[in-house]
């Protein structure tokens, strides 16, 4: 593989945004991408897929290259050498890699390798709660999946088509696509692509969303005709699940404190052909009020780490904080005693997170089954999904029933 010039520039400077600036990855990629139209297939695949690897290994990369936060310029390039000598890429005669020690970067990589929080490039406090919460083994099979890319997982739109058809159609864009048993609405990319340019993307017959995530609308066994209300909807993409699984027949009250979220979830529903949501910005707590007892089922997707994710946001890894984890706590705790209380008797409520912490998942649902704003339900059954055991993200989800 030979390194063009004007490509690793721009990897530099998209790390830099990244790196000392807590811009998002996804979002300084994507305008990495729009740099130069003359930029083929291989090209962006270059910036995209490097950009994210030195960012998911920025620590191990980091102490081999002797460099610290915040970089400069020549620090970055110091750790692009680093990552180029380990994927056995020949270093052109650039000023900014002279004096590489390329014979001395494998040697101290095996010798980190053999440290979990610098084989796993994770900081020091996310270890030590990994450990605490699921156990060394657990945990240590955990990060490791949580390092590897995932895969691109589409859900099928009931309201427009079927797999079989779905499938036929992006093979016929030359994307090709597999089941996945166990998953009823799931294609499985056999490698990845730009699906958001296809005429199935454009005409509604898919949304992007992980195989686990697709579990959480079934969770909340719905039927035609219910009411819905979805607390935390965000973009939607389980809101349109639900309306899907509802076959457009009921209510879909789609709630987020994020008005930005629910206008593209507005446009996502038309793309799909939904029309049973309607869209409530929670600027004030009336909304959650008037929904008291009236819903047969909630959803609670709740804020939470992202632990369970860290192979789709690997920069993640270096935004959170041990100090975010015990506020989000605290939020997780408040919004199922608040939302709770639209579920009416006999009607459903799923807790569900994309967390693996159990601080965030079980301990909180005990929690609230032993407070005041619980006591009226009962737990039906729980899911907790590690990607180390089912190859996708990590979830959990829990069903309860209001007597």
């Amino acid at each position: 593989m030979r390194l063009h010039r004007n490509l690793c520039f721009a990897l530099i400077d998209g790390l830099l945004l990244i790196f000392n600036e807590g811009e998002y990855a996804d979002k300084v990629v994507q305008q990495l991408l729009k740099r130069d139209k003359r930029w083929g297939s291989r090209d962006r695949a270059f910036i995209a897929e490097t950009t994210y690897d030195i960012v998911r290994w920025k620590r191990i990369y980091a102490k081999i290259a002797n460099v610290k936060e915040p970089f400069s310029r020549d620090d970055l390039w110091r750790m692009f050498a680093v990552w180029a000598t380990l994927k056995g890429i020949k270093l052109p005669d650039w000023k900014y890699f002279e004096n590489t020690p390329t014979r001395k970067i494998k040697g101290r990589f095996d010798e980190l390798s053999k440290i979990r929080k610098y084989r796993e490039s994770i900081p020091d406090w996310m270890d030590n709660l990994g450990v605490e919460e699921l156990g060394e083994e657990t945990w240590t099979k955990e990060i490791a999946m949580q390092n590897q890319q995932a895969d691109v997982i589409l859900r099928m739109n009931t309201l427009k088509t079927n797999k079989k058809d779905l499938k036929l159609k992006l093979e016929s864009e030359n994307i090709y696509s597999e089941f996945i048993q166990g998953y009823p609405s799931a294609l499985k990319l056999s490698e990845r692509a730009n699906v958001f340019k296809t005429e199935a993307f454009k005409n509604g017959w898919f949304e992007v969303q992980d195989a686990s995530s697709q579990l959480v609308a079934e969770f909340l066994d719905v039927k035609p005709g219910m009411k819905i209300v979805d607390t935390c909807a965000g973009a939607g993409g389980k809101t349109l699940h639900i309306a899907s699984l509802m076959e457009n027949k009921g209510q879909i009250v789609a709630m987020d404190i994020y008005e930005s979220k629910l206008k593209k979830l507005k446009v996502r529903a038309r793309r799909n052909g939904v029309h049973n949501v309607d869209l409530k910005v929670l600027d004030t707590t009336k909304p959650i009020k008037k929904l008291y007892n009236k819903a047969d089922r909630v959803l609670i997707d709740a804020p939470c780490s992202g632990l369970g994710v860290l192979r789709r946001n690997p920069d993640a890894k270096w935004k959170l904080k041990p100090e975010f984890i015990d506020r989000i706590k605290k939020t997780q705790e408040e919004v199922l005693n608040k939302y709770s209380r639209m579920v009416k008797s006999g009607g459903k409520l799923v807790y569900a997170t994309c967390s693996i912490l159990p601080s965030e998942n079980e301990k909180q649902v005990d929690k609230f089954l032993t407070s005041e704003s619980g006591k009226d339900f009962k737990f039906v059954k729980d899911k907790k999904i590690l990607a180390h055991i089912s190859g996708y993200d990590g979830f959990y989800m829990a069903l309860l029933e209001r007597q």
